[in-house]
């Protein structure tokens, strides 16, 4: 009979055994487990659980209510993103990433393009339009993720009115979305050289409308949950986090500015022209559930200025380009979505195929094999909800990427659960784990 390659292995430490748990039978982890303690029981948590923020295994070690160890499974949500966009052209590759982090879209997809366009080169011949566009985007793709942290956050420890309008906003945001890009998520339309589509009509007063209610929207979280008594006995003290215990686990986001130290990428390492918006870096010195969930309310505050300011710029640049002119990278006409809301406009279509040979040859080529980008190797990592989100982009000179590696907040920022856990009740693992904010497609991806 072979050895089970996922059974339970052991190792002497010097607090005594260790079972390094890889998926196997739960019984098998339990047995070994249970030799060395009498009292201590492990309970599985997940990873189909109604407060684990998504498909996330835990296996706690009890003595009690209270939690001696905490680890994390992951794996349950793998989809393989990175290995397929080794076998798509730069262009599909967005297609693919965008559906990492499938709560902040746009970032995965900014981060990645912004490597592609390092390594082509053209980083100076990004249309100002087509960065403002995506600048106005990623902030209301925060808008939108910190609403799902704090709702769903809220519906873990039994604040449902938090959770209800919390989705009731983000359907707003959504909306946006899809008037701009044609869909919800899953956009694929920030491109190498800009983004796909120039801004509809009436989407600058759809954007006004919606800032101008959040102004009156936001302040009713902060009245639910701000001063809430029984709110702030969930929070407070619980899921504390230094600074120091921060910086030597790679934690970035509302985590590590919960400690106080201003640390956002759009500040310390600008992109996408940042450096040119009038915003605040909000800090909380808690370390705790409580101030994490302040802060993601205060920056959305943050992000409505930026938006702001971005639609006042629109209003500037209206009929400027969204593409890069380099037709080497550019499509020859840009798409545009039909009157139905979906696909091609006749318009578009018309003009590929009827009126250019040279451009439906060229238009060919571009879709099916791709631009050429030069070997070499960036990374350019962007400021997402949860933190720093870094493609790590690699050319050999070819059509296709040939390595993507992305560097998800989520993922690094789980490595947190068991200092956060450790020593508290078990009802308190669930506020550490949704102060963390993880989403298990970035974890896995």
């Amino acid at each position: 009979m072979t050895a089970d390659p996922y059974a339970a292995t052991e190792s002497e430490t010097s607090q005594g055994r260790v079972f390094t748990v890889t998926g196997q039978d739960w019984d098998s982890i339990t047995a070994g487990i249970n030799e060395e303690h009498d009292n201590k029981v492990v309970v599985n948590m997940g990873p189909q659980h109604p407060s684990t923020h998504g498909v996330l295994r835990l296996i706690l070690e009890l003595e009690g209510e209270t939690v001696t160890e905490a680890r994390c499974g992951i794996g349950y949500l793998h989809t393989g993103i990175e290995k397929n966009m080794e076998y798509r052209s730069w262009v599909q590759g967005v297609t693919f990433c965008t559906r990492m982090d499938y709560l902040s879209p746009f970032y995965n997809e900014a981060t990645y393009v912004l490597g592609v366009e390092r390594l082509l080169d053209v980083e100076d011949q990004v249309p100002e339009k087509a960065q403002v566009m995506r600048v106005l985007l990623m902030e209301l793709n925060r808008i939108s993720s910190h609403l799902v942290a704090i709702a769903t956050g809220g519906m873990e420890i039994g604040a449902l009115t938090v959770m209800t309008i919390g989705f009731r906003e983000r359907e707003l945001v959504l909306d946006l979305f899809e008037l701009i890009t044609g869909l919800r998520m899953n956009h694929a339309f920030i491109r190498p050289g800009g983004v796909a589509q120039d801004m509809p009509p009436g989407g600058i007063d759809a954007i006004r409308d919606f800032v101008a209610l959040m102004k009156k929207r936001l302040p009713e979280y902060a009245a639910l949950c701000n001063a809430n008594p029984i709110f702030k006995a969930r929070l407070q003290g619980v899921g504390h986090l230094d600074l120091a215990g921060c910086l030597a686990l790679g934690i970035t986001g509302p985590v590590l500015r919960s400690t106080g130290y201003p640390w956002d990428l759009r500040k310390a390492q600008p992109y996408s022209g940042y450096e040119d918006y009038d915003f605040e870096v909000v800090t909380r010195d808690s370390m705790d559930a409580y101030g994490r969930f302040r802060i993601r309310l205060d920056e959305m505050w943050e992000s409505l200025k930026i938006v702001e300011q971005a639609t006042k710029r629109l209003v500037d640049l209206e009929g400027a380009p969204v593409m890069i002119a380099d037709k080497k990278i550019a499509w020859p006409s840009q798409l545009s979505i039909g009157s139905d809301g979906m696909g091609n406009s006749l318009d578009h279509i018309k003009h590929i195929m009827g009126e250019s040979m040279e451009a439906l040859i060229h238009h060919f080529k571009l879709v099916t094999e791709g631009f050429r980008v030069p070997a070499g190797q960036a990374y350019v990592p962007v400021e997402s909800p949860r933190g720093e989100l870094g493609a790590h982009v690699v050319s050999d000179g070819g059509t296709r990427p040939f390595r993507a590696h992305f560097r998800d907040p989520s993922f690094v920022n789980l490595q947190a659960t068991s200092v956060m856990s450790e020593g508290g009740q078990v009802a308190d693992v669930i506020v550490a784990i949704a102060s963390i904010d993880p989403v298990m497609g970035g974890v896995d991806r």
